[in-house]
């Protein structure tokens, strides 16, 4: 950070999952069908059984915390960021995890960035801490449980598999095992219309699809906006995030020792990330979010939390942190890991 601002760290991370379903468990429910697999190449996804969306979200925030060594009178803010339906109608999941996870009365407040939600709280919270000079801690919450029936998961966006799982993150400025180098959002709302299709705005309609079509919305978009419009400012949005935060940095790609992508479909990241950026596959978190799916908002929290508890970052190196949206959105950050947290694994073999 070279903006006079305080310098902000990570204090702790933490990551709940549910069990994992192999996709040939998928194969044989009739889930997905080999095409998609293929296009994919997931090897699984982690799918809730009974955990709500909050739920697992409060589970990561308490390990997080207790990482952080952070007790209620830390946390100065409460933010919860979130896809899909939290469990009920007009009601305040962020609240819920506050309650759960935290005990305290600070603010509490719902993000909703779509699969960008977990960067948006994190410059939220960056904002927040360093607006006043008492504020200690942040914590940033993800959590969503991608169900049937209103989402499919293999289906309702083909090319990414959507999984159940919380993370979070705490945000501090008094210090942490790593430090935010940097952190770069861009939007482009002439692109919201991608997301959203189906019947005029208006009250609930009983013409809408009874399981959410992504794909249908972009055809559609695409159709009346043009391919060569779409992708081009798809591509320059995160093109300049990306160049954005690595000056803000002051670093190249060529000095990031790990890069955690979103856990898109290998397809996807092939084209948006592995080609135009000549990333080799093992400096990123590919085959770790193969085996997970996409958590929505929490990709960035969760591949960076394994990179540091796997050993598979080591001390002084630095991560970035990729992330995009709909709407659209695009966010990096540039993580320097300061030391081995106690909690996290011995270094392993590079």
């Amino acid at each position: 950070m070279n903006d006079g601002a305080p310098e902000l760290y990570i204090a702790g991370c933490g990551t709940w999952l549910p069990p994992a379903v192999p996709v040939e468990r998928a194969l044989a429910a009739g889930d997905c069908d080999e095409r998609l697999a293929a296009s994919t190449a997931m090897l699984s996804v982690t799918v809730a059984d009974k955990e709500a969306a909050p739920e697992m979200a409060a589970l990561a925030a308490r390990t997080a915390l207790d990482r952080a060594g952070a007790g209620p009178g830390d946390i100065d803010l409460v933010l919860h960021a979130s896809l899909y339906f939290q469990g009920h109608h007009l009601w305040a999941p962020a609240s819920y995890v506050q309650r759960v996870a935290v005990g305290n009365r600070c603010p509490a407040m719902e993000v909703r960035q779509v699969s960008n939600g977990g960067m948006a709280a994190l410059e939220l919270a960056r904002a927040y801490l360093t607006a006043g000079p008492g504020r200690k801690a942040a914590l940033v919450t993800t959590g969503d449980r991608m169900s049937a029936p209103g989402f499919d998961r293999w289906r309702s966006d083909p090319g990414t598999v959507y999984a159940d799982g919380g993370t979070a993150l705490v945000l501090s400025r008094t210090g942490g095992f790593a430090r935010l180098r940097s952190l770069v959002t861009v939007t482009d709302p002439d692109l919201e219309g991608m997301h959203r299709g189906g019947p005029a705005f208006g009250a609930p309609s009983p013409d809408e699809l009874p399981v959410v079509d992504l794909d249908a919305h972009k055809r559609a978009y695409v159709a009346e906006a043009g391919s060569s419009f779409t992708v081009v400012r798809v591509g320059a949005g995160q093109r300049e995030a990306l160049t954005a935060a690595l000056a803000a940095a002051g670093v190249e790609l060529g000095d990031i020792a790990r890069v955690v992508l979103p856990h898109m479909g290998w397809r996807r990241l092939r084209a948006a990330f592995f080609n135009k950026l000549d990333l080799a596959v093992e400096r990123t978190t590919w085959e770790w979010g193969r085996r997970v799916g996409h958590l929505g908002g929490g990709d960035p929290i969760a591949g960076f939390d394994h990179l540091v508890a796997s050993g598979l970052l080591a001390r002084g190196e630095l991560c970035l942190l990729v992330s995009v949206g709909a709407g659209f959105s695009w966010s990096c950050a540039v993580v320097e890991l300061l030391h081995r947290p106690s909690w996290a694994a011995e270094g392993a073999a590079r």
